[in-house]
């Protein structure tokens, strides 16, 4: 079984590890998301205290 040559798949290996860490996070975080969070309201739900029939 022949041996492979290391120096070229470990160039490939680093470019593409290149690519993957500099320009597709850049690309994918600039990408705005259409539905943007809309703020909470300040007043607070009213909460009842839960009467248990069975006690």
């Amino acid at each position: 079984m022949p041996q492979l040559n290391p120096a070229p798949w470990f160039a490939i290996l680093v470019f593409s590890w290149l690519v993957f860490l500099t320009a597709i996070p850049t690309k994918v975080m600039s990408h705005m998301s259409p539905n943007e969070p809309a703020p909470l309201d300040p007043e607070k739900h009213k909460t009842e205290p839960w009467d248990w029939p069975w006690q």
